[in-house]
């Protein structure tokens, strides 16, 4: 499980705490709070697969003049390569043959959001810091977001309660 404590911008005592069961569910519930739509978020795509939502194949004879850009990116990359795309990493429409995770995507979406968050990629880490020293936690109202993350871990019967 993938564990979550959220400061929003606004303060401490608005924090609040989610979980993901893992990376896929981690994205999921990231993109359906995000400004930008999931493709945009994350998303992996071929040369190939561009052109076909354009109903062309690369032997078309308006291929290159009809879409230059997906043309360009299959001679930098070939047809098959995957492409990955993250906006909130990467910049707007920027797509790359270098592998980006969804961890990695929806994590730079939350930083996009602004506030300060604790991403636990573990239920060990997470309740290893539900006690552990951490500025955010021990900052003033800090102990909101600490509360938040240790109600979470109950809620999941990962820490008893009363503890």
């Amino acid at each position: 499980m993938i564990f979550v404590v959220q400061v929003p911008p606004d303060g401490p005592a608005h924090a609040r705490a989610w979980f993901a069961y893992g990376e896929a569910d981690f994205l999921r519930k990231v993109c359906a709070q995000d400004a930008l739509p999931e493709w945009e978020v994350f998303d992996v795509v071929t040369a190939r697969e561009l052109l076909e939502m354009t109903d062309r194949t690369p032997d078309a004879p308006d291929a290159r003049s009809a879409c230059p850009a997906v043309c360009a990116l299959a001679d930098q990359h070939g047809w098959d390569t995957p492409l990955y795309r993250a906006d909130h990493l990467l910049g707007n429409g920027q797509l790359r043959p270098e592998p980006v995770t969804p961890l990695e995507a929806g994590m730079a979406a939350l930083l996009a959001r602004g506030g300060q968050w604790r991403v636990y990629g573990h239920e060990d880490v997470a309740l290893a810091a539900a006690d552990a020293p951490d500025a955010l936690f021990d900052a003033p109202s800090g102990w909101h977001a600490r509360r938040a993350l240790r109600e979470q871990l109950i809620a999941v019967e990962a820490l008893a309660d009363g503890h």
